[in-house]
C-alpha cells in the first residue's frame, strides 16, 4: 500500500486515517473554559478556593475542673473542655485516674458519674441547710459521692435511713409505732422552734432546750413523738409555774405535803412529761391549791388551824372546788369553827368540826345535816346570852359562802 504524501498546507497525510482512541484506559478530557476575569468586581465570578478539611480530634480528659460555682467539667492536657472552651475560676484539679489514651473514656464515665452524685448532693444540702441539717448531709451522704454502688436517685433513701438521720428525728418512729403520722424535716423542726420559743418565754433554764449532735434536743422527742402542741406546752408550764412555783407558798406546802420529796425540779418535770396527762396534772394542782387555802388559815402566831389531805383536797376538787372557791370557804371555815367547837363541846352536842363545816360551806354529801348542827349549837348560845354568838358573827353564818 501506497501512503500518500504530506500535505504541507492542511499539516495531514492526506490518506492517514484518523487514530481511533474508543476502548482505550485513558482518553483525554477537553479543558472546562474558564470564567473570564471581571474588572469590575475584581474577582472570577465562579472562583472557589480550595477548601482544608477540619482535622478530626479526639477529647482525651485528663482530668476535671471544678469551678466556684461547683460545676465540674473533664479539661484535656490543655486544659480545654469537649467544647474547646477554657473553664476559668477553677478552684482546684480533681485526677480522673485516666492515663491520657485509651483508658481516658472510662475515667470521662466514672467522671460523668461523679458529677451527677455531687449534684444531687449539692440539691439536698441547700434544701437541708436552711433546716440547721447541712451537717448531716455531709456525715451521711459526702462519702457516698466515691461509692460506686450508690447512685444519685438513692442519695434521698440513704439519708432517711442512715443512723444519724433515725437519731435526729427520732421521734417520727414514736409516731408511727402510736399510729400518728410522721412529720417532715422542716415540720419536725418547727416544732422543735415553738417549744423553745414557748420555754424561753416562761424563763426555762437553756439546759431544757439545748441541742447536741446534728441539733438533737432530747427534751422535745417526747414531746413530738406524743404529738403535744405547743399550746398545751404553755399550759403545762404554766400550771406548774404560775399555779405552784410562784403560788403561795401554802399551794407549794400542800403539794410538798401530798407528794413528800417533791422538788421543785420534780414538779417542773412532771407536767413537761407527756405520759402524764394535762388533765391529771391539773386536777393534783387544783387538789394542791385546795389544800393551800385550807393551809392559808392561822393563828396570831402563825400557825395553820385547819389541815388538809390530798383525799380531801381531791374530793372537793370533785364538787368543782377550785382555788377562788377554796380560798373563800376556808376563810369563812377558819372564822367560825373554833368558836363552833367549843359551843358543842360545852352544850353536849355532836362535835362541830372542820370537816362538818366543809360539808356545809362547799355543799358536799351531808350539808343539811352540817347546817342544823351549826344552827343548833348557835341557837343554845343565843338562849343562854341573849346576843350574838361568836359563831355567827363570823362568815361560817353564811348558808354560803362566795356564791356556793
Amino acid at each position: 500500500m501506497t501512503t500518500a504524501p504530506y500535505d504541507p498546507r492542511s499539516g495531514n497525510t492526506p490518506d492517514a486515517k484518523p487514530l481511533n482512541l474508543e476502548g482505550k484506559r485513558y482518553q483525554a478530557q477537553a479543558p472546562k473554559p474558564q470564567t473570564p476575569f471581571d474588572p469590575m468586581s475584581m474577582k472570577t465570578p465562579d472562583y472557589q478556593a480550595p477548601t482544608t478539611p477540619k482535622p478530626t480530634t479526639v477529647f482525651l480528659p485528663i482530668a476535671t475542673i471544678i469551678t466556684q460555682s461547683g460545676e465540674e467539667i473533664d479539661v484535656d492536657a490543655n486544659g480545654r473542655a469537649e467544647d474547646g472552651s477554657v473553664p476559668v475560676g477553677t478552684t482546684k484539679k480533681v485526677p480522673t485516674g485516666g492515663d491520657g489514651g485509651g483508658g481516658g473514656g472510662g475515667g470521662g464515665d466514672n467522671n460523668s458519674d461523679r458529677a451527677k452524685k455531687k449534684s444531687a448532693y449539692t440539691i439536698l444540702f441547700d434544701d437541708l441547710e436552711p433546716l440547721g441539717l447541712g451537717s448531716l448531709v455531709e456525715a451521711v451522704l459526702k462519702p457516698l459521692i466515691e461509692d460506686p454502688g450508690i447512685s444519685e436517685e438513692q442519695f434521698t433513701t440513704s439519708l432517711r435511713k442512715s443512723p444519724q438521720y433515725q437519731k435526729r428525728f427520732s421521734a417520727n418512729k414514736d409516731r408511727i409505732a402510736s399510729g400518728l403520722k410522721p412529720l417532715s424535716e422542716a415540720a419536725y423542726i418547727a416544732m422543735e422552734d415553738k417549744y423553745q420559743s414557748v420555754m424561753r418565754n416562761y424563763g426555762l433554764p437553756e439546759s431544757y432546750y439545748a441541742k447536741g449532735e446534728f441539733g438533737v434536743q432530747d427534751g422535745f422527742t417526747k414531746l413530738i413523738a406524743n404529738d403535744v402542741s405547743n399550746t398545751e406546752l404553755e399550759e403545762r408550764i404554766m400550771t406548774a409555774q404560775d399555779r405552784v412555783l410562784n403560788a403561795n407558798p401554802e399551794v407549794t406546802a400542800a403539794l410538798k405535803q401530798f407528794y413528800p420529796g417533791i422538788t421543785n425540779g420534780d414538779i417542773l418535770a412532771y407536767t413537761l412529761n407527756p405520759t402524764n396527762a394535762l388533765k391529771d396534772i391539773q386536777r393534783k394542782v387544783t387538789a394542791a391549791e385546795i389544800g393551800g387555802a385550807a393551809l392559808s388559815q392561822t393563828d396570831a402566831m402563825g400557825k395553820s388551824i385547819l389541815t388538809t389531805s390530798e383525799a380531801r383536797a381531791r374530793e372537793l376538787a370533785g364538787y368543782g372546788v377550785d382555788k377562788a372557791a377554796a380560798t373563800t370557804g376556808y376563810s369563812a371555815i377558819g372564822a367560825g369553827l373554833q368558836r363552833g367547837s367549843e359551843l358543842a363541846s360545852i352544850y353536849g352536842e355532836s362535835p362541830y368540826t372542820q370537816a362538818t363545816a366543809e360539808s356545809e360551806i362547799f355543799k358536799l354529801s351531808g350539808q343539811q345535816e352540817a347546817r342544823k348542827q351549826r344552827q343548833k349549837v348557835t341557837g343554845l348560845e343565843k338562849a343562854a346570852f341573849g346576843g350574838q354568838t361568836g359563831i355567827t358573827s363570823g362568815a361560817l353564818a353564811r348558808d354560803r359562802a362566795g356564791g356556793y
